[in-house]
């Protein structure tokens, strides 16, 4: 069974970071390991804001240690990273264990707003991670900010920003426009360095898709993990999301999330639910 690890951090509410990934590898039949660098927390009484309490290096460090101790992975995702320590020490660990297959999510952005949440990580992703990934996941509003271009709003700007990302040294890109792009379509732009994929799927309207872009890189680096070829990997994994995103779930008064089981209809897997405790 391949092996697949994620460095990102914690959702308290399930539907986006460490557990929208480790969700999305059991879908993919691989074995999802995990090391936290953050946690995200939601606030009824403060207006539902966002809070990331951001974890040690040390700690980190620890989790890395216990992820390696049996050997090398097939893959590995970053995520929301805390802080640009916990950056420059997921990229030591990448090179000193030669893992090839690494996919960059870089969460720095709220989805669909250009509220940076993690403002010191900027420099950190672009300097440390970028160099040494297979691919790049960013959304139109992270695409912006990496790429310098800011509010990104036709199709020539996002391949210009792809192009930019492109440039820091990571192999491919992928930015992530969704329904947030001028397009009656889920619009997504693929660039290897060469050439231009724009993919286009179903926009589908609903706010249920809290987690969609964790989902959808974590759902990337498993297909990587299993021998994909990086452009088979982000189709499936965008067919993968847009299933969870139409199945998504209302889990409180601010969210609703994706449900990563939806494409493998894992809800019928065991049968009946019974009715008594």
């Amino acid at each position: 069974m391949k092996k697949v690890l994620t460095i990102a951090g914690s959702d308290s509410t399930g539907g986006a970071g460490i557990q929208a990934d480790l969700k999305t590898f059991q879908e993919y039949g691989v074995f999802g390991f995990s090391s936290l660098t953050s946690i995200v927390t939601m606030d009824p009484a403060a207006g539902w804001s966002h809070e990331v309490t951001e974890l040690s290096t040390t700690l980190l460090e620890k989790q890395l240690i216990s992820v390696f101790a049996g050997g090398p992975v097939d893959a590995l995702k970053t995520g929301m990273m805390g802080n640009e320590k916990n950056i420059i020490l997921a990229s030591e660990w990448i090179q000193k264990m030669k893992v090839t297959n690494v996919v960059i999510d870089p969460v720095i952005a709220c989805k669909g707003t250009a509220q940076i949440l993690q403002p010191k990580s900027v420099e950190g992703i672009k300097n440390h991670l970028l160099p040494h990934g297979l691919i790049a996941t960013p959304n139109l509003v992270e695409a912006g900010i990496l790429s310098g271009l800011g509010d990104l709003t036709t199709l020539d700007e996002v391949k210009e920003a792809a192009r930019l990302i492109h440039q820091r040294g990571v192999k491919n890109v992928v930015v992530k426009g969704g329904r947030r792009f001028a397009s009656e379509k889920a619009v997504d732009v693929f660039y290897d360095g060469k050439d231009f994929e724009v993919l286009e799927g179903e926009m589908i309207a609903t706010d249920f898709n809290h987690g969609a872009g964790c989902t959808f890189a974590a759902a990337i680096t498993a297909g990587l993990a299993k021998g994909m070829p990086v452009l088979e990997a982000v189709v499936l994994a965008k067919d993968f999301v847009a299933a969870a995103i139409k199945q998504g779930v209302a889990i409180n008064p601010h969210v609703g999330h994706v449900w990563h089981g939806a494409y493998h209809q894992a809800e019928n897997r065991i049968g009946k639910v019974s009715n008594h405790d």
